[in-house]
């Protein structure tokens, strides 16, 4: 890693993969190096000051690694550590380096995918309070009307490997009824955690054929290239060998790569990060 600068990615545990896997595609040139705090995941139901402190920690990390750019690939992390990264962390640390988040180049488009003008968002607990999607999504959209439904069963349905068995049925369609019942009008529905995509499918099977559901990964891709386009400097800055893919975790390496390949859909072979707290 010394004679690397990769971009950095990070997530609270494996749902930032789906991201990576989208950015990947899009970008295969660079280098990467992923951290996923499985250690200490998940981070929905945590405070906004512990979130804020583990991620800095992971952010340091991959500065460490030699990242001048990293991406909060995690909507709970997004929403309540990124602002004080950017606006405070980064100011101490190093003005040139940079840390992007998932929810803004969101907010940004999703505004268009709705005729009707109501969109539903699907998160964590942490996500949903933040109140960060309705807020961004207004700054972009403000004829938009944005209807919040947390689902704090799905992240460990899907970590646990349950999520296409029959059992899980129940809870996609309890919190589907929950914000449809909200507005009649909703034709949108965003899956603000990215963990998500895992069940995409199985949400379709239980939403009326009028209403799509829209994904992050690839709209955080088609983000990340513009921002390189803009920004030269730090577009020269990462390295490009092509073929460096890195994952590493906070916990067992063995564990992380079984579920990780479910994430990525590709093998992982994982090394493990030590975060000193």
């Amino acid at each position: 890693m010394v004679n690397n600068k990769p971009i950095g990615i990070f997530d609270s545990g494996y749902g930032g993969l789906t991201v990576f896997r989208s950015i990947f595609k899009a970008l295969p040139e660079y280098d990467y190096i992923y951290i996923g705090d499985t250690a200490r995941a998940p981070y929905g139901n945590r405070s906004f000051q512990t979130i804020h402190q583990y991620t800095w920690e992971c952010v340091q990390w991959l500065f460490k690694q030699g990242c001048p750019l990293v991406i909060l690939a995690c909507n709970t992390a997004s929403a309540k550590a990124l602002r004080n990264i950017q606006q405070i962390d980064l100011k101490n640390e190093d003005p040139s380096k940079r840390v992007l988040g998932v929810i803004r180049p969101t907010a940004e488009v999703i505004g268009d995918y709705s005729q009707t003008k109501e969109i539903g968002v699907l998160g964590t607990k942490g996500t949903v309070q933040s109140g960060s999607y309705r807020i961004e999504i207004g700054n972009f959209f403000p004829d938009v009307k944005v209807h919040q439904q947390a689902c704090p069963l799905w992240v460990p349905l899907i970590e646990n490997g349950e999520y296409d068995k029959p059992g899980a049925d129940y809870f996609v369609k309890q919190y589907l009824d929950q914000i449809l019942e909200q507005s009649a009008s909703i034709d949108t529905l965003l899956l603000a955690c990215t963990h998500y995509p895992l069940i995409e499918q199985k949400i379709k099977e239980y939403l009326p054929g009028n209403i799509q559901v829209v994904s992050q990964g690839d709209i955080v891709a088609h983000s990340l290239v513009d921002y390189l386009q803009r920004h030269p400097e730090m577009e020269r800055s990462i390295s490009r060998n092509k073929t460096q893919r890195f994952f590493t975790t906070t916990d067992d390496t063995e564990d992380f790569d079984h579920y990780a390949e479910l994430f990525f859909s590709a093998p992982v072979k994982s090394g493990y990060a030590e975060i000193k707290c």
